[in-house]
């Protein structure tokens, strides 16, 4: 009876869908997609969220599986093609099962283990017990529509092949196909798909940059855009521009803090609405910085936002007290998507503000008198960083016309940080370039970084960016190419298992973007008070000592 009813389960298991598609498999893609498997377990920089995790293993596992089997595909036209007998594929499919029995398990708690580690290391509470089933089912599910995807498009090839074969031969129809069919996916992910994305997007981040922050109201002060004196209406300013000329330290604050007189700082901005092109925002802010006699304080700042018009705080609110509240500094807004969607949508607007602001202000900056102007200096952070620096041809057209930067957290497709960065010292490593010998332009995952022996001459530009923000590092070329910050030591807060997988290191770090600001200051995207520091280096403000820097870091960090 038993025997009989065994016997029915395995003929039912051959007659079903499952059994179909399993031995539609292939064994050497199984086997890398078990290896793929493993290696998208290993730690990144960052922490990852479970589902996170599941999603980067399932595309990891589907793309293992695709290399195993274009593998045994070169080999076979290579001319090699064992003819396995049907008791040695038995054999061999009962060992990828085995291996999967250990594997799956092993790496499921070795991962878990390998993220506390990283938690650790970035600050961040462990979330309990792992859910192991989860991400195993999970990572399947991803796998398996990968998988399912890929071979509808094998489909479609194959049957443009059997089309087009009929009119030229058929190798030539062969590679036609694949090239109709990958512009048509490109045209349908990048054309339909992301279009459609960016504007149900942008048409929700429209309507909330009417709304407000608790607690943002309309300023009362003179010097801030917005206030009645002001030309930007406080409604036209968005959401975050809002936030930002009111987020400042007032007088009686800094001269609390300083024990000396203190004036109103200076904060003017423009909403992306306020105008039809960039160059016209940035000419409404040179007229506010008019308005105001910003041309006259100590320093002058010139921030380039994220997409959605953000300013760090943690960078701009140090400035104003290093100089007593005898500083401006002028920013625009010019767009509403937040970064990730604006890098979807336009990477070249970033940049034309960038530059429009900075050329607007320059302008009317470089006609004063030297001895009666405010240094200038820059920032921006993340996509703010990327914009802002395209107003430069390189690092010695920014040591030639301005006075100091701090470029905090660049992308790794930021152009004039990555050629910098190419171009450092021999020795020096990529998560800290030294560049002509730190003369003028320094790197730094924390403020002590800057400290690099030697004279740092005047301008002084520092570049702020974190061992574990994946934002650096993220770029296409790691699919198929190995960094050099993954060929050098790590960084103090970058495990030291953190290697370098083709394909996986890839997706692994995509998703370490999703919470990169979710992190203790000092470490992911997330850049905090030790600002006061890079400033107080990069400027040295007359009348500060380290101790008073100190206290000033001790108050931003609370």
């Amino acid at each position: 009876m038993t025997t009989r009813r065994s016997a029915s389960i395995r003929s039912f298991w051959r007659d079903s869908r499952a059994d179909r598609y399993c031995r539609a498999l292939h064994p050497v893609g199984v086997f890398f997609a078990l290896v793929f498997f493993a290696m998208s377990m290993t730690p990144s920089l960052l922490p990852r969220a479970w589902y996170l995790q599941a999603v980067a293993t399932g595309i990891s596992v589907a793309i293992g599986y695709g290399v195993g089997c274009l593998l045994a595909w070169v080999v076979r036209i290579c001319g090699v093609s064992p003819a396995w007998s049907e008791k040695w594929r038995r054999r061999g499919w009962w060992a990828l099962a085995a291996a999967a029995v250990v594997m799956i398990p092993l790496f499921l708690v070795l991962g878990s283990w390998w993220q506390q580690i990283v938690r650790k290391l970035v600050g961040v509470e462990d979330p309990g017990r792992p859910l192991y089933v989860a991400v195993m089912l999970l990572s399947l599910v991803v796998a398996v529509a990968v998988l399912a995807l890929g071979r509808v498009l094998r489909r479609a090839t194959r049957a443009l092949t059997r089309w087009g074969k009929q009119y030229v031969p058929r190798p030539v129809a062969r590679i036609a196909s694949v090239v109709v069919v990958a512009l048509l996916v490109v045209f349908a992910v990048n054309g339909a798909l992301i279009r459609g994305i960016v504007a149900v997007a942008e048409k929700s981040a429209s309507a909330a940059d009417r709304g407000n922050h608790d607690g943002v109201e309309k300023p009362t002060a003179e010097k801030l855009s917005g206030s009645d004196a002001s030309n930007e209406e406080w409604d036209s300013l968005g959401q975050e521009g809002r936030r930002f000329v009111v987020s400042g330290s007032s007088p009686e604050e800094i001269a609390d803090f300083t024990g000396r007189p203190a004036v109103q700082p200076i904060r003017v901005y423009a909403g992306v609405e306020s105008a039809d092109t960039v160059e016209g925002v940035a000419e409404r802010v040179v007229a506010e910085l008019r308005r105001t006699d910003a041309f006259s304080r100590a320093v002058l700042g010139v921030a380039t936002t994220t997409g959605r018009g953000w300013v760090n705080e943690s960078v701009a609110g140090p400035l104003e007290f290093l100089y007593d509240g005898n500083s401006a500094i002028a920013s625009m807004q010019y767009s509403f998507l937040p970064s990730p969607m604006a890098f979807l949508a336009d990477r070249q607007t970033p940049q034309d503000a960038g530059r429009a602001l900075f050329e607007a202000v320059y302008e009317v900056w470089s006609e004063l008198p030297e001895d009666a102007r405010p240094k200038l200096v820059l920032f921006g952070e993340s996509l703010g960083a990327y914009g802002g620096q395209d107003a430069f041809s390189g690092a010695q057209d920014m040591i030639a016309r301005i006075d100091g930067a701090l470029w905090v957290g660049n992308p790794n497709f930021t152009p004039q940080w990555a050629r910098i960065t190419d171009g450092r010292d021999a020795g020096s490593r990529e998560i800290l370039p030294v560049v002509d010998g730190g003369e003028h332009v320094r790197f730094a995952g924390s403020s002590g970084d800057l400290d690099i022996g030697g004279l740092w001459e005047e301008p002084r530009i520092a570049y702020w960016q974190h061992a574990s923000d994946p934002i650096v590092w993220w770029s296409p070329d790691l699919i198929l190419g190995r960094p050099d910050w993954l060929r050098e030591p790590r960084g103090t807060d970058v495990d030291p298992g953190v290697q370098w997988f083709p394909f996986v290191t890839f997706w692994q770090l995509t998703f370490d973007q999703v919470f990169s600001t979710d992190v203790d200051d000092g470490h992911g995207h997330s850049y905090g008070a030790d600002a006061v520091r890079m400033w107080a280096d990069i400027l040295e403000p007359p009348g500060w000592t380290d101790s008073d820097v100190e206290r000033l870091y001790e108050k931003m960090a609370g």
